[in-house]
């Protein structure tokens, strides 16, 4: 008996360890996206991709979800957001809501600050992130943004981009 309880805990042990280590790898994921970003690690970006994702910032801007390369995502990205003077994107309580051995579906809270020289457009809401576990690597497939408030100017970000296409 006592020997069946060991190898019982045992296992336990390794299992939970495993769901752990794809959580914590999870976490590092969805970070890599908002601090790359504001720091221009376009890599760091596109590594937390997999090769297609869907973006869905339809409740701030209408629309509908776009479908495409994740390197034409971060690229638009990369022209975009150095018009910013800088980005702060804190996303935070980060929890994986369902996961099996390669797909999971996660969900963060945001605020989003964007800065022109004095000037400040603050975005707060939550994101919904689906992923695949690629290797030892998980990815996002799919980024759902639900805004749930802002403060600031928005017209921020036309000047960013007229800022960064002028930089161009």
């Amino acid at each position: 008996m006592t020997r069946r309880v060991i190898a019982t805990l045992a296992a336990a042990t390794l299992i939970g360890g495993a769901a752990m280590a794809d959580q914590t790898e999870i976490t590092r994921t969805l970070t890599d996206i908002a601090a790359g970003a504001d720091r221009h690690d376009w890599t760091r970006v596109r590594d937390a991709f997999a090769d297609t994702v869907t973006t869905d910032y339809t409740s701030l801007w209408g629309g509908d979800p776009v479908t495409q390369p994740a390197d034409d995502l971060v690229t638009g990205w990369a022209a975009f957001l150095p018009g910013f003077d800088v980005t702060h994107h804190m996303v935070t309580n980060h929890t994986v809501k369902e996961m099996t051995d390669t797909i999971a579906k996660a969900e963060a809270d945001f605020t989003a600050t964007h800065r022109i020289d004095d000037e400040f457009w603050v975005l707060g809401g939550r994101y919904s992130y689906e992923l695949e576990k690629d290797g030892a690597d998980w990815q996002v497939t799919s980024m759902t943004m639900t805004a749930l408030w802002e403060t600031g100017d928005r017209a921020l970000v036309a000047q960013a981009g007229e800022r960064a296409t002028a930089a161009n």
